[in-house]
């Protein structure tokens, strides 16, 4: 059960390294002035339609401030059980 868990993780670890590897070595190709000398231009639209969705994620993610004190009491009160 463990060891499945752990194959589980290291698989997606595994991925995201290759992934973010990958992002690594093309913008250190795009920006060494000996292979490319003329870097591609980054267009201001790009950057905000990428990082768009990620503003909005991280705006709904976020719990709503009220809402913090009756949750901690509710984790902090065990459960009464049935008899």
């Amino acid at each position: 059960m463990i060891i499945d868990l752990h194959h589980d993780i290291f698989f997606f670890l595994i991925l995201i390294l290759v992934f973010v590897s990958r992002m690594l070595v093309r913008a250190l190709w795009h920006f060494n002035e000996q292979t490319n000398p003329i870097p591609q231009r980054i267009d201001l639209n790009v950057l905000v339609m990428t990082n768009a969705p990620n503003r909005g994620d991280f705006l709904i993610d976020q719990p709503p401030v009220g809402g913090l004190p009756d949750l901690q009491q509710e984790m902090a009160t065990p459960p009464i059980p049935k008899t």
